[in-house]
Parts: C-alpha cells; structure tokens; sequence
C-alpha cells in the first residue's frame, strides 16, 4: 500500500521516486525494501508526507484521499516539570490537517522532565492552539516570567491561578492574581493533543 501511494504522489508532482528518496537522504536499498512491500519506520513516514505536504495517515490507510496537511514548527522544548527557557529556534515540524489549521493558530512543543507523567513524557510533543485563556482543567503551555515556559493543568482559583502537574510526586504551583501580574505568568495555548514517542 505505502509504496502505490508513494509512487502516485510522486507522479501528480512530477518528481521521481529516486529523486524524492535522495532528496530525503534515503538510501536506494531502502527505497528497494519500501518498494518489495517493506513500510518505512514512523519517523521515515513523516518526512515523506511533509516533503509531499500531505497527513502521514494518507499512507497508512486505504483511503485513496489525498489529505494535505499544514506543517507547523516545533518550537524548542517546554518544560514538565521545573521551568526551564523555552527556546524561539525552530526544532523541527509537525504536520497538522488543514482541517484543524482553518480552526486557529497552531504551534507545537516538545516536553522535557516527568511532572506531567504518566500521560505525557519527555522528549513527546505536544501540539498547541494558541490562545490566552483556557478553562480550568485544561492542559496548556504557560509562559512564567517572560522566559521560562511549562506544561501545567490549569485550575483557575477566585484569587489566581493554580498550576498543576500531572505526576503526584510533584507540588502544584499556586499563585494570587497579584504574584501573577508581579511575575508575569501568561497562557501561550491550549494543548489539543499529544503525540507521543515510543
């Protein structure tokens, strides 16, 4: 199935698959393996469907429907658990539907430290909707201070606002409306969902 696709694809942009697997810095044994009925590892797929600008679910089903996708830039790391710098460089990119890109602006993170274990890990990435509210329970990325940013729950207090993690090992961080103007704690995005590493 992966290797019609393939192939088709290819085709409607006028490039050879030689061509698209040099591109991609792919080897001609692996593209022979593809082509014999092997599947290319995840992390192979979704290179191959950002370079086309399609879902890498197009691959994967058998739905002939080309799903083109939006890729969106994954910002540094965020941290869970202690606030660490959230780095402005792109790391890398994920592809998002366009289904879900026509609903607003969306940016992804990757989560480093345990604190919102056992549902997220270190080295996942989360993709986020940008937005500067969310409700309580809501998972979103919190800028503290103008630099540092975290994964957090979000529990809104009659007085501030409560962050916390998911993991029981560690303490919420509570503040007062007042420590959050003083500090300067602002919401970047509401978490939409979590794609994880295996």
């Amino acid at each position: 199935m992966f290797w019609n696709k393939f192939v088709s694809l290819c085709a409607r942009e006028r490039v050879s698959p030689s061509a698209v697997c040099m591109s991609l810095g792919f080897s001609n044994a692996t593209a022979t393996h593809w082509k014999n009925g092997s599947h290319p590892s995840a992390t192979s797929l979704s290179r191959i469907a950002g370079y086309f600008a399609v879902a890498p679910e197009y691959f994967t089903t058998e739905d002939e429907t080309v799903v083109r996708a939006r890729r969106i830039p994954v910002y540094g790391k965020v941290a869970a658990g202690i606030p660490i710098e959230a780095i402005t460089d792109i790391d890398d990119y994920e592809e998002i539907d366009e289904a879900m890109a026509a609903s607003g602006e969306y940016f992804a993170l990757r989560i480093r430290g345990d604190s919102m274990e056992p549902r997220m890990r270190s080295g996942d990435t989360v993709i986020v909707r940008r937005q500067d509210d969310c409700d309580s329970g809501d998972v979103a990325i919190v800028m503290i201070g103008g630099e540092d940013a975290t994964c957090k729950r979000i529990r809104k207090l009659d007085g501030g606002i409560m962050l916390i993690p998911d993991n029981q090992k560690y303490d919420p961080m509570i503040y007062t409306r007042a420590e959050a103007q003083q500090i300067g704690i602002s919401i970047l995005g509401k978490v939409v969902e979590l794609r994880a590493r295996y």
